[in-house]
């Protein structure tokens, strides 16, 4: 019985042994190939303006109605500029609520409107509807503004707020 049980125990332990060898190792995954003519790309620093203001600013409603008719522009740090390809405009209004319960009481509140560009500046009905209804207190913000390079390539630029006092 003890030679049976050690043909057996020597037949498994040459089946494991002979399995262990017979797997393959996987190979190491290769680097992704990279087309021909790949460069890497560094986007440079971008900078939204509206006129001459950029970044987040403070102006007289009369600065703002001006600035409503100028293009938004998009330039990097050696002052090139790039083609604006889409960009969004919230504005921001002040407005009053009256109370539910009939009692003719009002209280401040703020609604937005939001639309979406393909040009610049912003069309005549926006440009119209600010230069009527614009009021201290209020803001208008440019964001996901897209812009693209002479070589076609597009980035986003920073965001840009403007607040009328």
């Amino acid at each position: 019985m003890a030679g049976i049980s050690k043909l057996f125990l020597t037949v498994v332990f040459a089946f494991t042994v002979s399995a262990l060898f017979a797997q393959k190792p996987k190979p190491k995954p290769a680097a992704p190939a990279k087309p021909a003519g790949f460069q890497k790309f560094t986007p440079p620093k971008l900078t939204s303006m509206l006129g001459i203001r950029g970044d987040s600013s403070i102006v007289y409603r009369e600065e703002a109605l001006q600035l409503i008719n100028l293009p938004l522009r998009v330039t990097d740090d050696k002052k090139g500029i790039y083609t604006i390809t889409s960009y969004q405009v919230l504005y921001k209004r002040r407005g009053v609520t009256e109370t539910e319960d009939m009692s003719g009481k009002t209280s401040p509140t703020t609604t937005t409107v939001i639309s979406n560009f393909k040009t610049t500046p912003l069309s005549p009905i926006w440009i119209k509807t600010l230069t009527e209804q614009l009021r201290i207190g209020e803001e208008l913000y440019f964001f996901d503004i897209v812009a693209k390079d002479a070589l076609g390539r597009l980035m986003f630029a920073p965001d840009l707020r403007i607040k009328v006092k």
